[in-house]
């Protein structure tokens, strides 16, 4: 089993700890591969649209982009995780997504992500843990992954971890070790499955693309959809 795992900070703060928790149950038995924000992708999007227009490759950060990618496409649980920075998520986190802009359903949807799934953790001090974990869940959701598990804990208290109560950080514990529960009692030799929500997505954005692919048989999106199968009778969740 792997477990590719995004971390939107490079503090080992409250969000880090959590994170370790939920991976315990899995580390005796998964190989965790894990990326730190903003050092393992340092560079801002510019908005350039070269990944949509011309392809991934003409990304000025390609390089650190498709290894990233790389990991995400070969693990069978992805985990995000960032803390909430003014009700959203880090700067770097935000980035980072930016940069995959052309793995949005609408472009190019990577085959594989249709089969994975993935886990969400967030905090806060107050309010904003649940719209940081919204804009993870909205970016995966459009890559294709339809069973995203969240985390998103307000810790009222304090956001240092070492202030926190024993009893605060026990009912934690207890909550990140039920979360990596109902991703450790799957079955990861078979693929996860793909929503209702998911293949009406894919469906609205297929008749976009049939409809490009007639006007210009060569315009990127539209010819890898053709490509991949899916203007005729192929779909990513059945391969």
């Amino acid at each position: 089993m792997k477990i590719t795992v995004i971390n939107g900070t490079e503090k080992h703060g409250v969000t880090w700890r959590l994170k370790e928790m939920f991976l315990e149950p899995f580390r005796s038995r998964a190989e965790i591969t894990e990326y730190y924000l903003p050092g393992d992708c340092p560079a801002f999007c510019m908005g350039c649209v070269n990944c949509i227009l011309k392809g991934e490759n003409f990304c000025k950060d390609a390089a650190c982009i498709h290894k990233i990618e790389d990991s995400l496409l070969e693990a069978d649980l992805i985990v995000m995780t960032s803390p909430a920075y003014v009700m959203h998520v880090t700067g770097a986190m935000k980035s980072l997504l930016d940069h995959f802009a052309y793995r949005w359903m609408p472009h190019r949807p990577a085959p594989q992500m249709f089969k994975k799934r993935a886990a969400v953790i967030t905090q806060c001090l107050g309010a904003g843990a649940k719209s940081t974990a919204k804009d993870i869940r909205h970016s995966l959701s459009w890559w294709g992954i339809s069973e995203i598990h969240v985390f998103a804990e307000p810790l009222m208290e304090n956001i240092a971890w070492e202030k926190l109560t024993e009893k605060r950080k026990k009912k934690l514990t207890e909550k990140m070790r039920a979360l990596s529960g109902k991703c450790a009692g799957i079955d990861y030799t078979k693929p996860a499955k793909t929503g209702i929500v998911t293949k009406v997505k894919f469906y609205i954005c297929r008749m976009m693309q049939k409809a490009l692919y007639r006007n210009n048989p060569e315009y990127l999106d539209a010819k890898y959809w053709s490509e991949q199968g899916w203007l005729e009778k192929s779909r990513p969740w059945k391969r």
